[in-house]
């Protein structure tokens, strides 16, 4: 069981550093502003909402709509990847804490969504040089990067399982 629970300690960590730098932001920087810039114009630490979910997908749906689908559905889903993950016992060590950084991100958008009518306060803008179409990429936050990190090393994980897997049975024929 500790090695179930060990891993939550980062859900926990990156639900307070995000609530913590967004209320940070939203102390010191005004809405719809730049609060300061590294590296020239590279990195800007801003302060915009966004009612909608990645790249303001579903910003202009009604409240109603909103609320159903980006707050009360993905705390079912964190709800079943909970249950999953404490009902299973295959996970690797690393996938248990991508799981667990991806829940922290999770609750992280969702406690915003929930409280902060306005919508998910973002700040991170990072200069994206024209890449696929995007001077900037879209503003994000510490629960954003929580998800998108911990996203890309599970699904890493789960493809070397695989293939590990696969060249065991190999082996073994």
């Amino acid at each position: 069981m500790k090695s179930k629970l060990l891993p939550l300690v980062l859900t926990v960590v990156v639900i307070v550093l995000d609530q913590i730098t967004k209320v940070l932001v939203c102390r010191f920087i005004p809405v719809n502003t730049i609060g300061t810039q590294f590296l020239g114009d590279f990195l800007r630490i801003i302060h915009v909402r966004n009612p909608g979910v990645a790249f303001s997908f579903g910003a202009l749906w009604s409240d109603a709509v909103r609320r159903l689908a980006f707050s009360i559905i993905p705390i079912i889903v964190l709800g079943i990847v909970l249950s999953v993950y404490f009902r299973n016992n295959d996970f690797t060590k690393l996938q248990r804490w991508a799981i667990c950084g991806v829940v922290g991100g999770g609750f992280g958008n969702i406690i915003d969504r929930v409280f902060r009518p306005d919508g998910v306060v973002d700040f991170i803008d990072v200069k994206f040089y024209g890449l696929f179409g995007l001077e900037r990429w879209p503003t994000f936050n510490v629960a954003d990067s929580a998800v998108v990190v911990c996203g890309i090393l599970l699904v890493i994980s789960f493809i070397v399982s695989i293939i590990k897997e696969k060249k065991n049975q190999n082996d073994e024929e």
